[in-house]
């Protein structure tokens, strides 16, 4: 699997203790994201305590099956609910290794949400920046929320420098597969083994 820098960014939107129970707009929850994600990052705790801790905020916050089966594209309409279910604890088991493994080794992320775009009742774009510094240049990120549910706003996308993350990882799913003559199965070893490594 490709380990590409940005993808790290796109973990970023995980790294938070929001409570689903109370309604909170979409920029709010950005912010709050990225804020909480200084504070984790920034802990006085060992590495396996930070990815322990990024892994359960993953779960309150990201919609991990809703990315994944966007990810897998058309494929996803040929396979059985058997497959469906195993594919769908794979990649919550990649997904979580990938993102808690890079971001625990990423310090202070300062990212400042700029304004917000209300696509329609499901979706809102989020606009911010991940703020300069001697290492690295001012760069533009919108995440695409999901806010069917007002109450539990999840993150969808990331799009940075207006390149989609989430289309990325369906890009290079499709690749496995069209390598693979379409084979399910090929993907579900790659991912499993990514996991389990």
């Amino acid at each position: 699997m490709k380990k590409i820098f940005i993808l790290i960014l796109f973990f970023i939107t995980s790294l938070t203790n929001f409570n689903p129970a109370y309604s909170i707009s979409p920029d709010v929850f950005i912010q709050s994201t990225v804020n909480r994600a200084s504070q984790v990052l920034s802990e006085n705790i060992s590495k396996e305590e930070k990815i322990n801790k990024l892994k359960l905020i993953a779960m309150e916050t990201v919609d991990i099956k809703g990315v994944g089966f966007y990810s897998l594209g058309s494929a996803r309409k040929s396979l059985s609910n058997e497959q469906k279910s195993t594919y769908s604890n794979l990649f919550k088991n990649y997904f979580l290794k990938s993102f808690s493994s890079r971001l625990a080794e990423y310090t202070n992320p300062e990212i400042e949400v700029k304004n917000k775009q209300i696509l329609n009742d499901n979706y809102t774009i989020v606009k911010s920046i991940l703020i300069a510094t001697d290492d690295r240049p001012e760069v533009k990120i919108d995440w695409r929320v999901y806010t069917k549910n007002s109450d539990n706003p999840l993150i969808r996308d990331l799009i940075i420098e207006g390149l989609s993350l989430a289309r990325t990882q369906k890009e290079e799913f499709t690749s496995i597969l069209n390598s693979n003559d379409g084979d399910i199965n090929a993907l579900f070893k790659i991912l499993e083994d990514f996991s389990n490594n």
